[in-house]
């Protein structure tokens, strides 16, 4: 049970009301994530500006599915597992292989692969990584603008993972457990 109220759009604090309608609109439903932080609504909607943005940026919704699995993994998020997981499978169209090569902090796609483990080292290392990891993205192809992506999209989902983590937010996917919290 979540330590603080899930409330439903009717019950949320009247400035989100119209945030959750429109995630509402656009996913089919309203996931408890958005509902908890709908009790805060300027960080619901600091929360749903940051996510739209980073999807205009040149990453594709398969490797940001597989960033948020990672960082998802290392923080033994299972909240954010369990949504990325039946995201990958749903909407990216990731194999389960290629979902725990994510969860593991790799990829089975190359190009995909440096960015995920580029994702999963400053997960674990707090941003504190060398001049041979931003050389790694490079010779994989990755511009310094997909560099600056890869960070924001890691930052995004330390937060989901935090507010989810902190909030013990209620499940409502196909639960999904982390292996083991970095």
């Amino acid at each position: 049970m979540s330590r603080i109220p899930t409330p439903t759009a009717d019950q949320a604090p009247a400035t989100s009301q119209p945030l959750l309608a429109a995630v509402q609109q656009k996913l089919g439903t309203v996931p408890n994530l958005f509902r908890i932080v709908a009790n805060s609504p300027p960080t619901l909607e600091a929360y749903l500006g940051f996510s739209e943005a980073l999807g205009k940026g040149e990453l594709t919704p398969a490797t940001r599915e597989r960033i948020a699995l990672a960082v998802a993994e290392v923080n033994g998020c299972d909240y954010c597992l369990s949504a990325h997981t039946y995201l990958a499978l749903n909407l990216a169209k990731l194999d389960e292989a290629e979902i725990t090569a994510n969860r593991s902090g790799a990829s089975n796609d190359l190009t995909a692969d440096a960015a995920v483990r580029f994702a999963a080292k400053i997960t674990r290392q707090r941003g504190q990584v060398g001049e041979a990891d931003i050389a790694a993205l490079r010779q994989a192809g990755y511009s310094d603008g997909e560099i600056v992506e890869i960070v924001g999209h890691v930052a995004l989902n330390v937060f989901t993972n935090y507010v989810n983590e902190a909030l013990k937010t209620d499940i409502d996917f196909p639960r999904i457990g982390a292996r083991k919290a970095a």
